[in-house]
């Protein structure tokens, strides 16, 4: 819904800076989201329609995910989202393989019992959901396992890293659609991740979550990509 046919009075009322980071954090969720398609372009026009906001403000919100790599701006060519190379994808799968797993590590050391009650409640609805074939229930299920296993480390240093990853873009640019998912043996290690962090064992913790991401990373369509490349 565009916000300002929602409530007219509140939007005007609200501040340049509240309206650019509403859009910034309104169009970094679409992006991350995969709502739109590697090499797509992304025109003002639309944008400022879609958020409700100036085209300067716009501008200005761009030129921020630009610099954070969400999108890519050049001359004659627009803005566009990222289209990843495979060696650039290789290296931000390789970057969270490491922060996630030193971010589990602190979890089995950190974490208080209501965040380990908080990740069994989610390791069951991702089990239901599996069960009953609900793809998109496990996926925002295990979005959310992995946001909770980064909270419940308590390491904002890290927090922060893990948060600049572009990872989500490249795991929608090369997934293989022709896997089932969830991919086999997806629930099983997140369990893996879950018994580490319950019985406080940093160092598999850290294993059972480099495990997982590895997992996934090789789940990818990066191998014949680079074949195809060669």
């Amino acid at each position: 819904m565009n916000p300002k046919h929602h409530d007219g009075t509140a939007e005007a009322e609200k501040s340049p800076s509240t309206r650019q980071s509403q859009a910034y954090e309104g169009l970094r969720a679409l992006l991350r989201s995969g709502t739109f398609a590697p090499g797509t372009r992304l025109t003002e026009a639309d944008l400022t329609q879609r958020f409700g906001v100036s085209r300067s403000t716009m501008r200005a919100v761009l030129v921020q995910l630009a610099q954070e790599g969400y999108v890519t701006s050049e001359v004659n060519r627009g803005v566009r989202t990222r289209d990843f190379t495979v060696e650039e994808a290789l290296d931000i799968l390789e970057a969270r393989e490491t922060l996630e797993a030193a971010l589990a590590g602190k979890a089995a050391e950190r974490a208080t019992e209501e965040e380990i009650e908080e990740l069994r409640r989610t390791l069951q609805l991702m089990a239901d959901c599996q069960a009953n074939g609900d793809e998109a229930g496990y996926s925002q299920g295990n979005r959310t396992f992995h946001q909770q296993i980064k909270r419940a480390a308590h390491q904002q240093t890290l927090a922060r890293a893990y948060d600049t990853l572009l990872y989500p873009l490249v795991m929608r640019q090369y997934r293989d659609l022709t896997v089932p998912h969830p991919r086999t043996g997806s629930l099983e290690e997140h369990q893996a991740i879950f018994l580490a962090v319950l019985t406080r064992n940093p160092e598999a913790a850290a294993a059972a979550m480099r495990h997982h991401v590895g997992s996934a990373r090789r789940a990818l369509l990066l191998r014949s990509a680079r074949d195809a490349d060669d």
